[in-house]
């Protein structure tokens, strides 16, 4: 037994902590044994929740971004674990939150538990049973689980483009609402049914010494505008297999095309872009859209017919109005040319663009605020985006120097495909009229149909009376 003056001696040398443990509660009686206080004490040797670091988590998210990793396999493997090493007894996953999935308590639990004898129940496993789980996770992995939809990595059917340049800044194919397939190779436009697989030439412009630069379909597949080298547009109709207009104005090649009804708007190497009614005469008036400083590559009309985007080699990206000869939004977010863009079909204002090779990004723009939303490095040179009509996924073509073919969910961003097979830059892409295949096109002088999206639209998705442009009033 100490004495008080001897204790207070020797505790000046301890810290706090110590001092804690071996002071003599001062409401005791003296005795000769010695019991320490460790009420206070934290110990570490219950079982607790271990948070993930950022560094982990980001990790997490890259290889799911990568690999296309379910979140709800990867939760059906944690609960696993945990009936196995933990015995928590999980059977179904709808009755677990994702981020507590059988965790003990680290408060009101101690390291041993004292009980009397547990009724045996008759749910353990047998003696003599096969399966290396038990009975809980059995159950557990016979649980119904929503059906994944299943890409193919191979394309359906592949044609043979010869003389399909491989040029970053054209865009030479398009597909048609009447199920037509248009393809500029050489000084050539080429049509390709897919209902019949027959294929038609429409022009050809070697007698003037041009090119075909980019080709667009008509909202109602019925004419088709041709973008030459030598500047000047053509507008054909294609079941007469004749030339109803030619629009003059552009003094370089005109690479990018697009439509709202029947004003065309055309996008040049001398960077202007130019709006006409391909209904009338060349010589009447039109609106001359001035902002890049270089070659305007990419074009779209969004969905409402309001707003025009524009992007350019410039790295920008502008918005127009059908009102004004500025750009409303402007957007130098992009460290390469813009030539990949669109417009979302399922939440009003959400566009959508991707840079090149010194680039490589995917950014998404909120065009009602005018606030940039989410963005994504791809690792590669972005070529071509289009959205599902469907669903909120979206595709995305790439070039240098993986050439790949890449299926997004939005707004999570995870890969829900990687598709590869053009060896060279995947420059051109187009989407089906039933909005369930595509076509890429690259340097390889090749096309390949893929069925990446789903018809059935998704159930997540609520229609709303309230919203105008999926009504008609």
């Amino acid at each position: 037994m100490f004495s008080p003056e001897y204790e207070k001696r020797l505790l000046k040398h301890f810290s706090p902590t110590a001092r804690a443990l071996f002071s003599t509660p001062e409401s005791s009686s003296p005795s000769d044994r010695f019991i320490p206080c460790r009420n206070n004490n934290n110990w570490e040797t219950n079982y607790s929740t271990l948070a993930k670091s950022n560094e982990n988590s980001s990790q997490s998210n890259k290889k799911q971004r990568e690999c296309g990793e379910s979140a709800r396999d990867s939760l059906a493997y944690s609960c696993l674990l945990k009936n196995e090493l933990l015995g928590t007894s999980i059977d179904d996953i709808k009755n677990v939150s994702d981020d507590k999935i059988g965790y003990l308590s680290s408060s009101n639990r101690g390291l041993f538990k004292y009980q009397p004898p547990v009724r045996q129940d008759f749910n353990d496993p047998c003696p003599y049973s096969l399966s290396p789980v038990t009975i809980k996770s059995q159950k557990l992995l016979r649980s119904p689980r929503k059906a994944t939809r299943k890409i193919s990595r191979i394309p359906f059917k592949v044609l043979d483009a010869p003389e399909l340049q491989d040029d970053f800044y054209l865009n030479l194919v398009d597909w048609s609402a009447q199920n037509v397939l248009a393809v500029g190779l050489g000084s050539c436009v080429y049509l390709w049914s897919a209902c019949t697989s027959q294929v038609t030439r429409l022009c050809d412009l070697s007698n003037d010494g041009n090119t075909v630069t980019s080709v667009s379909w008509s909202e109602r597949g019925h004419q088709l505008a041709v973008g030459t080298h030598h500047g000047y547009v053509t507008v054909w109709d294609v079941q007469a297999s004749k030339q109803v207009n030619k629009l003059n104005g552009h003094s370089a090649r005109v690479g990018a095309l697009a439509w709202n009804g029947d004003i065309l708007s055309s996008g040049s190497r001398d960077r202007l872009i130019m709006q006409r009614d391909a209904r009338t005469p060349p010589q009447t008036c039109e609106r001359r859209l001035e902002g890049h400083r270089q070659e305007v590559c990419g074009l779209k009309w969004s969905p409402d017919n309001q707003y025009l985007a524009s992007g350019g080699n410039d790295n920008r990206l502008y918005v127009w109005n059908q009102h004004s000869l500025s750009p409303v939004q402007s957007y130098s977010e992009h460290m390469a040319a813009v030539k990949a863009i669109a417009w979302s079909p399922h939440h009003h204002g959400l566009l959508v663009s991707g840079g090149g090779t010194a680039d490589r990004c995917i950014r998404f723009w909120n065009t009602l605020t005018g606030q940039p939303m989410q963005c994504v490095d791809t690792g590669s040179q972005v070529c071509n985006l289009a959205w599902s009509k469907h669903s909120s996924e979206l595709v995305s073509t790439h070039g240098y120097s993986q050439n790949q073919i890449l299926v997004w969910k939005y707004p999570s961003l995870t890969q829900v495909a990687k598709l590869t097979g053009h060896s060279y830059r995947v420059l051109y892409l187009a989407l089906s009229p039933d909005g369930e295949a595509i076509v890429t096109g690259a340097g390889d002088e090749t096309l390949r149909f893929w069925n990446v999206f789903s018809k059935a639209r998704s159930q997540k998705e609520n229609k709303s009376v309230l919203n105008l442009y999926t009504n008609i009033r």
